[in-house]
């Protein structure tokens, strides 16, 4: 039996660009399309690590287009500029939901 994708995690990381919304609103939109669970990431990868999630559905990527930045922030985490073993290991277990 072929494995389905049920869930998906998008984050913005660095610096912000043009065209972020838009793509945030595709991936958004893409996933209830396919009704896949869509969870924002807020503030990048320091977001990933606290846990700063929040489930998104076509309403909450309304009207975005126009708005710069991004409406899931980004934000540089310290803890992913150090050497990979130094970084703890329950940075990643807010992913397993």
């Amino acid at each position: 039996m072929p494995k389905t994708i049920k869930k998906i995690g998008v984050l913005t990381s660095g610096g912000d660009s043009p065209g972020m919304n838009a793509a945030i609103r595709s991936v958004v939109r893409t996933c209830a399309y396919h009704q896949v669970e869509c969870i924002g990431i807020y503030r990048g990868y320091q977001g990933m690590i606290e846990g700063d999630f929040k489930e998104m559905g076509p309403r909450s990527v309304n009207n975005i287009v126009n708005k710069g930045g991004t409406i899931l922030k980004s934000a540089r985490s310290k803890e992913f500029m150090t050497a990979e073993e130094e970084r703890k290991p329950s940075s990643i277990s807010n992913l397993q939901m």
